[in-house]
């Protein structure tokens, strides 16, 4: 087990160094663009693609730093270059990791490379598991998955939403219910190939910020997918299902859910693009305030700037100190006994919203314009506090966890 340090080593200090001159000098320039666009930046996947960034090399490298830092180190500086173009970059990796923790061994090795692409012809792969009435509640998941023992297939019917790549990725990795009397506990999850008959582009969502990453519905409508598409395969699913339903008959409801375990174990990792966010929004505040002159002197020397700025860098700080802390914890297999994920996520997103507003604060009316970041950055700051759950869901995770209360 690896000791818990707020010091980088050299081999992290070089990989961030890296990652920053890519994120300043490829992502930030186009950020404006691909904002206005409302498009996926696929030129700049390709570049990342091209120096080793976007592949599941890198990202299992990071994933593995036995510190537990790699992720958010890497998470950070790429969303300090801009959260939309960022987001289509790493969004990829939230379906590898999928088939990663639930699928075989075959179906790593043939799935996730078809995920990625190459630098020559990059690809992009989806995650669909929250629907229309179904956000925070995944119990109330209605997309059904029904096995047809005959052609050893399974017929998906259902609408996926908030998809990040949905309808335009590769591979599609699709959470379905497949025992519904078992509630989340019921749930499977399948892989939709390339070209299957019956999977469709829903509506394509126009959003408040991270413009440059794609998100829509993405609609089943018959899907027939091999058997051999069932993350971990038929046995082990009729296993799980078994000691869920065993369970149930002695009180399984008040087991915690694996589903939001996992969730909790991921939330440091959206934490940390909050931070990389607010230090964007707070360096650009900081140099203008010591640049900008108002009756013959920097704004920085009116104390009401200068406790702002003192503020958001302490609450960064804060935010980044959690978001370490439980980053070591996952990777060393800490308990969350006091859902220190969500606390870290809880307060990271509600730093980056406050840091960007105050970022514009202080540049006043050249805030508000598209004319500098802050603007952006304070649009794409708000999905920090809704996705992978809301703040409201992090405040009941936390408080359910130190109540003892199941969390569903």
């Amino acid at each position: 087990m690896a000791e818990f340090t707020m010091e980088l080593n050299d081999e992290q200090k070089e990989v961030r160094d890296w990652l920053h001159g890519f994120a300043a000098d490829v992502i930030r320039p186009a950020a404006a663009e691909w904002d206005e666009r409302e498009e996926t930046p696929w030129p700049v996947i390709q570049e990342a693609a091209k120096v080793g960034i976007y592949s599941l090399d890198f990202y299992a490298q990071q994933y593995f730093d036995a510190s537990g830092l790699g992720i958010p180190m890497a998470m950070e500086e790429l969303f300090w270059g801009d959260a939309g173009i960022a987001l289509s970059i790493v969004g990829t990796g939230l379906a590898a990791v999928g088939v990663l923790a639930n699928g075989t061994e075959e179906q790593i090795g043939t799935w996730i490379p078809q995920m990625y692409g190459d630098a020559n012809d990059v690809k992009v792969a989806a995650f669909c598991s929250s629907e229309p009435d179904a956000g925070s509640d995944v119990a109330s998941m209605r997309t059904r998955a029904v096995y047809d023992e005959a052609k050893d297939e399974w017929v998906l019917n259902g609408t996926k939403t908030w998809a990040t790549n949905g309808g335009i990725a590769n591979v599609h990795v699709v959470v379905a219910v497949v025992d519904p009397e078992l509630g989340s506990k019921g749930h499977a999850s399948f892989i939709i190939p390339p070209g299957t008959r019956g999977l469709a582009q829903g509506q394509k969502f126009k959003k408040h910020g991270i413009r440059a990453s794609h998100t829509a519905e993405v609609v089943l409508d018959d899907v027939r997918v091999p058997g051999s598409c069932l993350l971990g395969g038929k046995e082990k699913l009729d296993q799980r299902l078994a000691r869920a339903r065993e369970k149930a008959k002695k009180g399984g409801e008040r087991v915690k859910n694996a589903a939001m375990a996992t969730f909790e174990a991921s939330r440091p990792a959206v934490g940390a693009m909050a931070v990389g966010t607010a230090r964007a929004a707070y360096e650009v505040a900081l140099d203008y305030a010591t640049t900008r002159e108002q009756f013959g002197r920097p704004i920085i020397d009116n104390q009401g700037v200068a406790f702002q700025l003192a503020d958001m860098r302490t609450q960064i700080d804060a935010a980044r100190l959690l978001v370490w802390r439980a980053s070591w914890m996952a990777i060393n297999g800490k308990p969350f006994t006091a859902a220190e994920g969500s606390m870290s996520k809880l307060f990271a997103s509600e730093t980056a919203k406050k840091v960007t507003a105050q970022a514009i604060q202080i540049l006043g009316g050249n805030g508000y314009t598209r004319e500098y970041p802050v603007e952006r950055m304070h649009r794409d700051a708000a999905i920090y506090t809704i996705f992978e759950g809301t703040s409201e869901i992090q405040r009941l995770v936390i408080a359910r966890t130190l109540s003892g209360m199941p969390i569903r």
